[in-house]
């Protein structure tokens, strides 16, 4: 997901609005000060969850995923063994596509979005809580455990606090990692930080980097990234993406 913008020009196309979360599809002209022919899927029509070029459907529209494809594919070029947890409208599972990848996705309607909607048409996720389904994966089995999984309050307490990384870091092999894709609010984000904190405790390697803005006030797109083995990436492919000391 990246966060919130200025929506002009909109089109919506499907609509849920319910007490736990609102999500939007909509089709607009802009989007974060690009013009073209772009369909969202959305939180209340304001947090992106997930957008695609309609006149280019395979590109990366949103700079995280090609991000955080990046560091996999720099960390462990013959990786093969993916868990994601949070689906959105596909764009990371259809880059994944010929890898043994196993996708938890907690909302139905999402799921069915991805397809019906964004032309998702890769391996299905599988409906239901993502720690709970990671918890059923064998020891040592995986490459990345990535978490892409978002409310409209930002990513749950529940996937980025000391048990999960626990859990993440016994699923790895001895060359994996865990990404995670959150949020940082203004120029020093205590809930960040401390996310952060914890993954460095559990994990003998980490790296933190953030999408920088104009205004340091903005809420921002950062991508958390722990391992047992160096983390690696090339900075000018990583989408914009900078490395930072601290949150």
């Amino acid at each position: 997901m990246r966060w919130r913008l200025r929506v002009v020009n909109v089109n919506v196309i499907w609509k849920r609005t319910s007490p736990d979360q609102s999500l939007t599809v909509y089709e607009t002209t802009e989007l974060y000060g690009e013009r073209g022919r772009f369909r969202v899927l959305a939180f209340s029509e304001a947090a992106v969850q997930g957008a695609i070029d309609l006149s280019d459907p395979d590109r990366f529209v949103l700079e995280y995923p090609r991000a955080m494809l990046h560091v996999m594919e720099c960390t462990d070029p013959t990786f093969e063994d993916v868990f994601l947890i949070g689906h959105g409208v596909g764009t990371m599972p259809g880059r994944l596509q010929g890898k043994r990848l196993r996708i938890a996705e907690l909302d139905a309607d999402v799921a069915e979005l991805s397809a019906s909607h964004f032309g998702y048409r890769g391996v299905p996720p599988v409906i239901g809580d993502g720690r709970l389904l990671l918890e059923r994966e064998a020891p040592q089995s995986l490459d990345f455990v990535v978490v892409d999984a978002f409310t409209e309050d930002g990513v749950p307490d529940r996937l980025v606090d000391a048990d999960f990384f626990r859990l993440a870091r016994e699923k790895l092999d001895d060359r994996g990692a865990a990404l995670f894709n959150v949020t940082v609010r203004g120029e020093r984000d205590l809930r960040t930080s401390s996310v952060f904190a914890a993954l460095r405790a559990e994990f003998a390697y980490a790296k933190a980097f953030v999408l920088p803005s104009a205004n340091a006030a903005d809420q921002r797109n950062a991508i958390l990234v722990g391992g047992s083995s160096p983390i690696r990436y090339q900075a000018r492919r990583m989408a914009g993406f900078v490395e930072v000391d601290r949150l």
